[in-house]
C-alpha cells in the first residue's frame, strides 16, 4: 500500500475533475490510504467524503493567493505522504518540496515549467508523453497511463422528456459549451442529415451563440441543449451514436466513455480519438471542421444499423481491454507503488 495525497484545483465540471473522483475512488477501494486536497466545492467534498476519503478544501485562488500554499505545506506535513500526485498545473505548482515523491499527471499539452519540479510525470495519453519526452524529459521519469470509465447500468432516459420521438436517429454529445469542442460545426451537419436528432449536454460561454445558430438551421425541433448533465449513463443508453466533433480534444474522454455504454463513435480526427479510434472498425474518423463529411458519417450511422452494432461491438472491446477500471487502477498503483522506493 502507499500513503497517497492527490491534489487539484479543478473547475466543478470537467472531464478531469470527473476522473479525480473516479481515480481517488477507486484507489480507496482498493485499499489505499489517502488525502484528498481540492478547490472549495462543497459538492465534490460531500461526494467523496461519502465514500470515506479524507478531503481538505483549499482556496487554489490565483496569483494573488497567499493562504493556499501553506495550507497545501501544513496538510503534507500532517499526513506524511509516500507520494503526492498532483493535478494539472496550479496544484503541481502549488506543491512543496518534502520527503515524498512528487507526481503531476497530464491530461493536455500543459506548459512544463510548471513541472520542473516534480520527480515523474503521467500522460493520459501516448501522444502527451512523446510530447512531454521530446522535450527533454527522461524517459525512465514519463509514463503512460490511460484513464478508465464506469459507468453504471441504468434505464434509458425517456426521449419523449425531451420531445424526441422514439422511432428517429439519436445522436448524443457531451461537454463544455465551448469553441474548441466544434458544436458550432455540429449542428451545421445535423442540419444536412434529415430526421437525425442530437441531445447536447453542457454548459459554457457559447451556449447564446449556439441557440442562435439552431434557431436561424430551423433546427428547434432536431437539436436539445440539454443543460450541464449528471446522469450520463442514462443519456448513453438514450442515444444511438455518439459524436465528439472537437477542434482540439487530447483525449476524448467521451469516446470511452461510449465504448463503455456499447455505443457507435464518430469523432474529428483530432490527436485524442485520433489516438483511441481504428477508423472503419471500433469508430469513424472525419477531417476537424468539416460539416459536410461529419453529416455523410452521421448519416452513415444513422441509416445502418448493422454498421452501428458493429462499430459499438468493437468499441467495447477497446474498452475492456484498455481503458476499463480492471485494467487501469492496477496501473496506477503498480506505478505509485515503484516511484515511492
Amino acid at each position: 500500500m502507499t500513503r497517497i495525497v492527490q491534489a487539484i484545483a479543478g473547475q466543478r465540471h470537467g472531464g478531469a475533475e470527473a476522473f479525480f473522483e473516479r481515480l481517488a475512488g477507486a484507489l480507496h477501494e482498493a485499499g489505499e490510504t489517502q488525502r484528498l486536497l481540492i478547490r472549495r466545492d462543497a459538492a465534490r467534498a460531500a461526494r467523496l467524503g461519502r465514500a470515506g476519503i479524507e478531503v481538505i478544501e483549499l482556496p487554489f485562488a490565483g496569483r494573488l493567493d497567499l493562504r493556499t500554499r501553506p495550507m497545501f505545506r501544513r496538510a503534507v506535513a500532517a499526513f506524511g505522504p509516500e507520494v503526492v500526485l498532483t493535478w494539472m498545473s496550479r496544484a503541481t505548482a502549488a506543491c512543496p518540496r518534502g520527503a515524498f515523491v512528487h507526481v503531476a499527471r497530464l491530461g493536455g499539452y500543459y506548459d512544463l515549467k510548471y513541472y520542473r519540479a516534480c520527480d515523474h510525470l503521467i500522460a493520459n495519453t501516448r501522444d502527451i508523453a512523446a510530447w512531454i519526452t521530446h522535450a527533454g524529459w527522461p524517459q525512465a521519469r514519463v509514463h503512460y497511463v490511460p484513464n478508465f470509465v464506469a459507468l453504471e447500468t441504468v434505464p434509458a432516459l425517456p426521449r419523449a422528456a425531451f420531445g424526441t420521438p422514439d422511432d428517429v436517429p439519436l445522436a448524443l454529445a457531451l461537454g463544455r459549451l465551448h469553441p474548441s469542442k466544434g458544436f458550432d460545426v455540429l449542428i451545421e451537419a445535423v442540419a444536412l442529415v434529415p430526421r437525425l436528432h442530437l441531445w447536447l449536454a453542457g454548459a459554457g460561454t457559447e451556449e447564446t451563440a449556439l441557440v442562435a445558430r439552431i434557431k436561424a438551421l430551423g433546427l428547434d425541433t432536431r437539436v436539445t441543449l440539454l443543460g450541464w448533465r449528471e446522469d450520463t449513463a442514462s443519456l448513453y443508453a438514450a442515444a444511438d451514436m455518439l459524436v465528439s466533433s472537437s477542434r482540439l480534444e487530447p483525449l476524448g474522454n467521451v469516446v470511452i466513455e461510449a465504448w463503455a455504454a456499447r455505443l457507435p463513435v464518430v469523432a474529428t480526427a483530432t490527436s485524442g480519438p485520433r489516438a483511441l479510434i481504428r477508423d472503419g472498425e471500433n469508430g469513424l474518423l472525419v477531417p476537424i471542421e468539416d460539416a459536410d463529411s461529419l453529416a455523410a458519417a452521421l448519416r452513415r450511422l444513422a441509416d445502418d444499423r448493422a454498421l452501428r452494432d458493429a462499430l459499438a461491438a468493437a468499441g467495447h472491446a477497446s474498452y475492456a481491454a484498455e481503458y476499463s477500471a480492471a485494467q487501469v487502477v492496477p496501473r496506477y498503483r503498480e506505478l505509485l507503488a515503484a516511484v515511492k522506493r
